[in-house]
């Protein structure tokens, strides 16, 4: 297992680090990493932001990956950004907390005390994808349905359900699974048994 911090998400990172970093930035961290490694044949699993992360990094190695996971994370289309596909409820505080630097949105009061202002331009940088992320041969989605008056992923849900090239689950919990449900979140990854699927995958073009 690997696990990342994004450029601008860093303890120590300065802030220029932070005004830069964007969604391509963030692409070509998990670019590198997967070259420095040497790394092929990867799951990759992406949280809420970074399933726009890893659909950037999918489409532009898609031949490296045999598994995408995006636990209640977004799903983006060519030329929409985590703004255009989330809602009110995340906009409206995004937008004031990013008022006092303009290029970073502090994290709301509370929760874990490790998390990072997240730089601005990352959540307001349309994608640019084709349909090679469609050749990874597992994709799946996360659907955390315990925060339905909340979550702007319902409609995604609606979406993946109806498309043949994905694996749909659920879970009852709100948006961190991996904290409310570190075990199920385990298992689901590791491939030990299938949580509240909603409808079994079938190969893409069939």
């Amino acid at each position: 297992m690997h696990a990342l911090t994004l450029t601008g998400l860093g303890p120590d990172d300065e802030a220029t680090a932070v005004a830069s970093a964007n969604l391509d930035t963030h692409a070509d961290d998990m670019l590198r990493h997967l070259d420095r490694r040497r790394l092929a044949d990867v799951t990759l699993v992406g949280h809420s932001y970074a399933g726009m992360v890893i659909s950037a990094v999918a489409d532009l190695v898609a031949g490296r990956i045999s598994r995408l996971v995006h636990l209640d994370a977004f799903v983006p289309r060519d030329g929409e950004s985590w703004w255009s596909s989330t809602n009110e409820y995340f906009r409206n505080p995004a937008a004031a907390g990013a008022a006092h630097t303009g290029y970073s949105i502090r994290p709301p009061d509370g929760g874990d005390p490790r998390r990072r202002p997240h730089p601005l331009a990352s959540f307001l940088q349309t994608i640019r994808l084709t349909d090679k992320a469609t050749q990874v041969p597992c994709r799946e989605f996360v659907y955390c349905s315990g925060w339905e008056d909340r979550t702007p992923l319902a409609g995604l849900r609606a979406r993946l359900l109806a498309d043949p090239g994905w694996l749909v689950h659920e879970l009852p919990t709100g948006h961190d699974a991996m904290h409310e449900a570190p075990q199920a979140v385990a298992a689901l990854l590791l491939g030990e048994g299938a949580v509240g699927i909603s409808r079994p995958v079938l190969p893409v073009g069939r």
